[in-house]
């Protein structure tokens, strides 16, 4: 098991990176940073992504620390803070345009603290109920490019409802070779976008890993072969089939690649979305009464790129979307 690294940064001392402290050792450099405030940094892996203490999000943080951050989180997928009280939505908002500009077109409430934060609960008085629900999937997969990064804090934490993650990469690694192929041929038409088409597996555009473009609740048809004189859309049967085969790898060997993460007063995830697939545990929507209020506040961030795979224009894309 790796051990739990220590940073002391109002030092600027040298760390040593050895195995085990790999995970982070390249992001908080103490050497090479010079921060304002005299930090003591915890970091230690979770199942999935690590999780960071002793860093308050309201305090002032350095651009180097920042410019590491956005190249970490596409190495870990998740990044917990733990124990940040309060994050106010205009903090919230400062803190994701780290990482380009905010994508808030729909699903406003009235109490969110802010028109960019997307204000999810279990209670339809105090935001959006419902949400992350309706099946496995990532953020905006029904754009023409994808939400890049996903940013959560849990101002309201329930007695129960946890927020199930799993990494792409790893997903597709697991496949058979059968499966694997079987999907590769696979290209998903969104429920909201007509002519808009995305392969179900192609590249990270910053990793080059595999991954997938993807929503079990909100997909219309699946294509074969998209592109090809073989190309066939399916039919509803056939759509509804595929979704459930996807579900059944994800949660195959009794949910082994599945992070559930229990949602602790002051948690804020930034999340690769791209990479990370997720859902909301049904315990997410119990009344008030059996689990408390739940309130969750989500930003989101406007996408880069169309999935895409190497030599294969699809519908709703253009050259400049690439």
């Amino acid at each position: 098991m790796l051990r739990l690294i220590k940073m002391r940064t109002c030092f600027l001392r040298k760390f040593k990176t050895s195995t085990e402290s790999r995970l982070f050792s390249s992001v908080f450099d103490v050497h090479n940073l010079a921060l304002s405030v005299c930090l003591t940094m915890d970091v230690k892996p979770a199942q999935l992504g690590v999780e960071i203490r002793g860093v308050d999000l309201n305090e002032s943080i350095s651009e180097e620390l920042i410019k590491k951050i956005k190249s970490e989180v596409h190495v870990q997928r998740l990044l917990i803070f733990k124990n940040q009280n309060p994050i106010s939505g205009k903090r919230q908002v400062e803190i994701s345009k780290w990482f380009g500009d905010l994508e808030s077109t729909f699903y406003k409430h009235p109490k969110s603290p802010h028109p960019d934060v997307f204000r999810v609960s279990n209670v339809a008085e105090e935001g959006c109920t419902n949400v992350g629900r309706t099946g496995w999937h990532i953020d905006g997969s029904f754009m023409a490019k994808p939400f890049g990064f996903s940013l959560y804090y849990m101002t309201s934490v329930p007695r129960n409802g946890n927020t199930d993650f799993v990494p792409l990469k790893e997903l597709i690694e697991s496949l058979s070779e059968e499966r694997r192929a079987r999907f590769e041929r696979l290209w998903m038409l969104p429920d909201r976008r007509d002519r808009l088409t995305h392969p179900l597996i192609y590249p990270h555009p910053a990793t080059g890993q595999p991954t997938l473009c993807f929503h079990l609740g909100m997909t219309e048809r699946f294509v074969w072969d998209y592109g090809t004189p073989q190309q066939r859309v399916t039919d509803r049967s056939e759509t509804a089939e595929i979704i459930q085969e996807i579900h059944n790898e994800i949660v195959k060997d009794d949910r082994k690649l599945v992070y559930s993460h229990k949602w602790e007063e002051g948690d804020f995830i930034i999340s690769d979305n791209l990479a990370v697939g997720h859902e909301a545990s049904p315990e997410t929507q119990l009344p008030r009464e059996k689990v408390g209020l739940r309130v969750l506040h989500r930003t989101t961030i406007k996408g880069t790129n169309v999935p895409s795979k190497p030599g294969v224009v699809a519908e709703g894309s253009s050259d400049e979307d690439r």
